[in-house]
């Protein structure tokens, strides 16, 4: 037999010896080991513990230890197969269980948030979670018992590819119930081409979005009943708002910022493109005469910072100053007229 007969072929399905073995077995009531040796050669041995193992040998019966016979495939598959199966079997009455204990304080627990809803004692009702699991676990939660109309305000540019594939199918079950979407953006997320396809796939389900330059808060809305904030320094984490006073204003605080935004396109033409720069720019001006950093400016505007710190150097150079410092004075309101020469070409 062949040396390379004893490999096993890409996918590690059995050997080539192996495989000779078996077809020689099937031919046969049963076969010795001695007698497939002289026939297969030197190989024959590891073959039939290999077979054996697979379930596709067993001893032949009242051939005494030294016989063997094939065994049909179906039957060696549901030999194989079985303490998966007992396996399989074990591990779903183990969730059911599971589920079954959990669903057990589903009247609990609604039963208290019902009782904390009706609290009229005019306490704020907030809850901070902070692990972002536990996060994801609440939005798909909320998402999922939405019945009106969702609100998102995501400030930071584009969307992160992974935060996309998992919101948009929970997204797209929320608009096929018929529940009315707006979501607004920064304008640097229309430059986002990942964001852009998730955008077009959803407004073609009926959602609304829109982007801002400045000025957004992260947050959702849901029916206008429960609210969700980002905790600001506090990554992954959230801050969970029942209370309708609060709610109330974080609603009005989004529709300030909708009336003010621009609807998306899923392609920017460059007309568009340039008008978007060229707000950006003013933006950045307002920003650097208030005196705020490079970082702080750039993550208020959903850019990278080294993006952020060229548009500030351009600006710089046009307005003829030495350093940003000057630049923000130039800049600032209440800066007086730059002298002859100092405007810069």
């Amino acid at each position: 037999m062949p040396a390379d007969e004893a490999e096993p072929p890409t996918g590690g399905g059995l050997s080539r010896a192996a495989q000779r073995l078996y077809g020689y077995a099937v031919e046969r009531q049963s076969f010795a080991e001695a007698e497939a040796t002289e026939a297969l050669g030197a190989r024959a041995a590891a073959a039939i513990t290999e077979l054996a193992a697979a379930h596709l040998l067993q001893r032949a019966p009242g051939g005494g230890l030294d016989r063997w016979s094939a065994v049909a495939p179906r039957a060696a598959a549901a030999r194989a197969l079985a303490p998966l199966a007992l396996l399989v079997r074990e591990t779903h009455d183990e969730m059911d269980r599971l589920r079954g204990q959990l669903e057990a304080l589903v009247p609990a627990y609604e039963a208290g948030t019902a009782h904390r809803d009706r609290n009229g004692s005019g306490r704020l009702e907030l809850e901070v979670v902070t692990d972002l699991g536990a996060v994801r676990g609440l939005i798909a939660e909320l998402v999922a018992a939405c019945e009106q109309e969702l609100l998102t305000s995501q400030p930071g540019g584009g969307r992160p590819l992974e935060t996309l594939e998992e919101a948009i199918g929970r997204d797209e079950s929320l608009l096929t119930r018929g529940v009315r979407m707006r979501t607004i953006y920064q304008h640097t997320a229309r430059y986002s081409r990942p964001t852009a396809a998730y955008v077009e796939r959803v407004t073609a389900l009926g959602a609304q979005v829109r982007t801002l330059g400045d000025g957004l808060m992260r947050m959702l809305v849901f029916d206008e009943h429960t609210g969700l904030m980002a905790v600001p320094d506090r990554d992954g984490a959230a801050l969970v708002v029942r209370q309708p006073a609060v709610v109330h204003f974080m609603t009005s605080a989004f529709e300030r910022s909708w009336v003010a935004a621009e609807p998306f396109p899923t392609t920017v033409s460059p007309e568009a493109a340039r008008s978007l720069s060229d707000e950006l720019r003013q933006t950045i001006v307002r920003l650097l005469s208030e005196g705020l950093e490079d970082k702080v400016i750039a993550r208020r505007l959903g850019m990278s910072e080294r993006t952020c710190q060229r548009h500030i150097a351009e600006i710089i150079r046009a307005v003829g100053a030495r350093s940003r410092f000057q630049a923000g004075y130039l800049l600032s309101p209440a800066a007086p007229p730059a002298p002859d020469g100092c405007a810069g070409s």
